[in-house]
């Protein structure tokens, strides 16, 4: 049996982390509801240790909020939290294009392309989860090709908050972005346009900042909707041990 090893417990802190985050980001997890480290420990097959160090990564990355000895609960979509971490996430995507963009090779250049094939179709097809997955691709080759740790950290961190409120005005009926601007920035990419690059990113996130123009979430329900947390995480019912 020496292929069966123990199971790093950093892996199911970061599995319980993924799984709850998402769940926020999708809406599954509504905002104002109470979450409880019991009920999703249960629900992901998980002790409730690692489910804790989820809680704490995500309340320090502005999805939940804690009041000690209380609750534990998703914030509240707030307009002005949506422009400050566009904002952000936006100058490091300015970062890491202006020093990716010397490095890319024609395999970096087709797989944004491809990424973006997909992003238009899947706005075609009103499958805004998949729009926003290969929109994540596209960007993600600028990212890894740029090679700035502390970049791509920021951008991991605070691009949850950003795809929350996307996520939510187009259910409300708004429109995903046009393919038309990834276009620019990957025909500038394959020309080597540098700065050309740069303003079509910079564009791209002035148009996420200006999302988040529009009204506030209230506090929200305290009732929690569970139904898909932990749907993907492979978790068949076992648990690690505190």
């Amino acid at each position: 049996m020496e292929a069966i090893r123990p199971v790093p417990r950093t892996l199911l802190r970061d599995r319980a982390y993924e799984a709850i985050r998402d769940a926020i980001v999708a809406g599954d997890i509504a905002p104002g509801a109470v979450v409880r480290d019991a009920e999703l420990a249960g629900l992901l097959g998980l002790s409730r240790a690692p489910v804790r160090d989820a809680f704490a990564r995500l309340v320090d990355d502005g999805l939940l909020e804690s009041k000690p000895q209380s609750y534990t609960r998703v914030t509240p979509l707030v307009a002005a939290d949506v422009r400050d971490a566009a904002a952000v996430v936006g100058a490091m995507h300015e970062l890491v294009t202006r020093v990716a963009v010397p490095r890319l090779l024609t395999a970096h250049i087709d797989a944004m392309r491809d990424s973006n094939a997909r992003f238009a179709d899947a706005v075609g097809r009103g499958d805004v989860g998949g729009a926003l997955r290969a929109d994540d691709e596209l960007h993600d080759v600028l990212v890894r090709v740029g090679g700035n740790r502390a970049a791509a950290a920021t951008i991991a961190r605070y691009s949850p908050l950003i795809r929350r409120l996307e996520r939510r005005r187009f259910a409300e009926g708004g429109n995903c972005r046009s393919a038309g601007l990834h276009d620019e920035l990957i025909d500038a990419c394959a020309d080597g346009d540098v700065d050309k690059a740069v303003r079509v990113t910079a564009e791209i996130w002035r148009g996420l900042e200006d999302l988040a123009d529009g009204p506030d979430d209230s506090e929200g329900s305290e009732a929690l909707d569970l139904s898909d947390v932990g749907a993907d995480t492979g978790s068949s019912g076992s648990s690690d041990s505190d």
